[in-house]
């Protein structure tokens, strides 16, 4: 089958990339022409583990274009994957969506399937239906096919998927669809392929995210409690994971959820639900505890050193997750730009998330004048060498395999604040280090390494 993929980030390259892999013919449309150059030369735009691999493996069914117009003039089926970000209000922002509805609307020459893949608020594709035929002379047939994918795991979360839904209000549709989806429902993927209405179909996509958002921030504030009464929270969710109604996902305590998902997603369920009457109270309480669970590694920092002033703080992870990088939500971003506010001096480092990191920063207005006191490193011995404490803010192989011997023979104060619990603590107390991780037990004495 033709298809078109309007957007080239995480969901819509991933897609086309995988689409073209069980044989269809695919074009992806962006309006970055620096990211289309890229692409056209076998480069990925973004950082996803097997991509670029993908795209140099099937690109004889892989064009890359700013044309718009020829992209989605011939397509059979047109996939939409472009951003809908939250505005100030934590409602979804679908100025991206109509944009290339309307590109569409200006393009199309037939009868056609178009694939919002994009997660948007309940509804919106019945009102996204009305909008485009209003434009057209031709049947555009609007269906819901919500994305799954992890970020860091996404090539092989859409190849082998969970599941593949479909939300459709027409039989053309659904024949569409079964049609093109058929090799993934096949050997070796063998992915399930469930057909259902397209308001279901949208709600399947904030019911998982959020459910995971919840469990995420349920289990956060069971470690904070573990650490008011004195029990460990690695044992508690050990405990809990042999019960098969929990199981052992999304029970790793740390400092927040962040990405291109949750944060959102949340947000935009829960404004939409007070707007119909019947606010998700649990959603807003998730909201607000991942708000307040990303600045716990800085509220213990100051107990410890209530004087950053002056202070050379390390920090080893930038990235919202290993694997990526993306940097949307990630927490190191509010506690860095606290802490360079506070007259610290920042070292940094992460494996593939710094030049990113670095634009973020610049962005911002507020920062001009303490950029020159975070400094990037791409090791970890450089990044502790000299430092009066360390935060751990992603936990990347190259963290959770690091010596510990390291930090205490590099650092001025070897005072680590581990926001994702990489280390054994009982290999932590082989070292003359002072260790405080989330829901865990302190290790070591702080007193007797305070560097004043």
């Amino acid at each position: 089958m033709k298809i078109a993929v309007a957007g080239t980030g995480y969901v819509g390259l991933v897609t086309g990339v995988a689409l073209a892999h069980i044989g269809h013919k695919v074009t992806c449309v962006d309006i970055d022409e620096n990211k289309i150059k890229k692409m056209q030369e076998g480069i990925s735009p973004i950082y996803e583990e097997g991509l670029e691999e993908l795209m140099h493996l099937d690109s004889k069914n892989l064009t890359y274009t700013t044309d718009y117009k020829n992209a989605y003039k011939n397509a059979d089926v047109i996939f939409i994957g472009v951003g809908t970000p939250e505005n100030k209000d934590g409602s979804a922002n679908l100025t991206y969506l109509y944009a290339v509805l309307d590109q569409i609307a200006e393009s199309v020459s037939k009868d056609t399937v178009v694939v919002i893949k994009s997660t948007v608020p309940i509804g919106t594709n019945d009102k996204v239906e009305t909008y485009i035929n209003d434009k057209v002379d031709f049947n555009i047939r609007i269906v819901s096919n919500p994305e799954f994918l992890a970020q860091g795991t996404a090539v092989h979360d859409t190849l082998y998927a969970t599941r593949i839904v479909v939300g459709v209000n027409d039989d053309y549709a659904k024949k569409v669809m079964t049609k093109l989806y058929k090799p993934l429902t096949e050997e070796p993927y063998n992915v399930p392929f469930l057909v259902m209405d397209r308001r279901s179909a949208e709600m399947v996509k904030y019911a998982s995210n959020d459910f995971l958002a919840l469990k995420i921030s349920y289990i956060n504030e069971i470690a904070n409690f573990c650490e008011a009464i004195g029990a460990d929270i690695s044992l508690v969710t050990k405990g809990m994971s042999f019960d098969p109604r929990i199981g052992n996902k999304f029970l790793n305590p740390g400092i927040g959820y962040g990405g291109s998902c949750f944060p959102k997603d949340t947000k935009a369920l829960h404004f939409l639900s007070k707007e119909l009457g019947c606010e998700i109270k649990t959603l807003k309480a998730s909201i607000e505890i991942n708000k307040n669970q990303k600045m716990v590694l800085i509220n213990k920092l100051e107990k410890v050193i209530p004087d950053l002033t002056n202070k050379t703080i390390s920090v080893l992870g930038l990235t919202f997750k290993p694997n990526t990088d993306d940097l949307r939500e990630a927490p190191s971003i509010e506690n860095i730009k606290y802490l360079l506010k506070q007259g610290v001096t920042i070292k940094a480092f992460d494996p593939i998330g710094i030049n990113n990191f670095k634009r973020i920063l610049s962005n911002d207005k507020t920062l001009h004048d303490y950029l020159d006191n975070i400094t990037y490193y791409d090791n970890i011995d450089d990044t502790i060498k000299g430092s009066d404490a360390c935060l751990i803010m992603t936990e990347w192989k190259d963290i959770k395999e690091y010596p510990l011997i390291n930090y205490e023979k590099l650092m001025n104060s070897p005072i680590i604040f581990d926001g994702r619990n990489c280390y054994d603590l009982d290999n932590v107390k082989k070292y003359n280090i002072y260790y405080n991780s989330i829901g865990r037990h302190d290790i070591g004495e702080i007193k007797s390494l305070i560097n004043n």
